[in-house]
């Protein structure tokens, strides 16, 4: 059984993850975009560090909203690609960014939201979002 979705993350909850995936960027001197959606799929909030490729607006958002509306991270399908054979149907699935860097953030055991990350290699972008997440786990 797949985690439920809960009410849309908060404004305040967004901000605390995002500037805790900020600093973890920071520190690694990696440039990178932060989006974070809600249980919808919906933007709540988008924060491109300076001198952050364009490209990766699009791209953080993608990962967060394939993160929520599959319930899983965006790994998850980046893998399914790279094992190709059946794998490779994933690039058929509409809103499905097979790459690493989105992850569902669950409160109280739903899904509120998820946080997608840009900007630099996809396992770099997976370490800075999950800084956001570990903001969220002791609320």
């Amino acid at each position: 059984m797949s985690t439920p979705y809960g009410p849309p993350i908060s404004l305040e909850h967004a901000k605390k993850a995002a500037a805790a995936a900020e600093a973890e960027a920071l520190k690694n001197d990696w440039p990178v975009v932060i989006a974070i959606v809600d249980s919808g799929g919906n933007l709540v909030l988008l924060h491109r560090l300076d001198n952050t490729q364009i490209g990766s607006v699009e791209v953080a958002q993608a990962k967060a909203r394939t993160a929520n509306n599959f319930r899983r991270p965006s790994k998850d399908f980046e893998e399914m690609v790279a094992g190709g054979g059946a794998g490779l149907r994933t690039l058929a699935m509409p809103g499905a960014a097979p790459l690493e860097g989105g992850l569902p953030i669950v409160l109280d055991g739903k899904i509120v939201g998820a946080i997608g990350v840009s900007g630099v290699r996809s396992f770099q972008d997976a370490q800075v979002a999950q800084a956001g997440i570990d903001a969220l786990t002791n609320l």
